[in-house]
């Protein structure tokens, strides 16, 4: 996944993210995986996000968190959308990584951003509210609807997800 060529490289994700979902013989590269993580590439970051987000997380879920923070707003949300994944596959992570969203400030990131990135956790947060409900889950997602970042489809859409839930 080092290669130069983007074609190549996308191709390699894709596989390793269908053959981690489904077979342990890509556990021997989890070390690798996980090292992305510290990559000064913020696509090597995404990577490591996402193929880290199909494995066995418990062991690097606080770095993987960390990515929360990252200077580049794409691998944010590549982090987002993998802890979604996490939180279904592995339930008794949902309340950290619950935690850790409902203390995220959508006003530090640029303006551009700020939309995609709240629904991104506001997506995350319906579905773990499903099994782990708390009143930092309710505040947060009441917040997020009152406030003047989301507009109306996405408001819509939110109140759909918690009406299914």
């Amino acid at each position: 996944m080092t290669t130069k060529d983007d074609e190549k490289r996308y191709r390699a994700l894709l596989l390793l993210q269908s053959r981690s979902a489904f077979s342990a013989d890509v556990y021997p590269y989890w070390d690798t995986f996980r090292s992305k993580l510290q990559s000064r590439n913020s696509y090597q970051r995404g990577i490591g996000l996402m193929l880290l987000a199909e494995n066995r997380m418990e062991a690097a879920l606080d770095e993987y968190l960390e990515l929360l923070h990252d200077e580049k707003t794409i691998t944010i949300r590549h982090c987002i959308q993998g802890l979604g994944k996490i939180a279904a596959e592995k339930p008794h992570l949902a309340g950290r990584i619950a935690a850790r969203l409902v203390c995220f400030d959508p006003m530090g990131v640029r303006e551009s951003m700020r939309k995609s990135i709240l629904l991104d956790i506001l997506r995350v947060l319906c579905s773990i509210k499903v099994r782990h409900q708390t009143a930092e889950i309710e505040g947060f997602i009441a917040k997020a609807l009152t406030g003047g970042v989301l507009d109306k489809g996405s408001k819509g859409e939110i109140e759909n997800l918690l009406q299914q839930a």
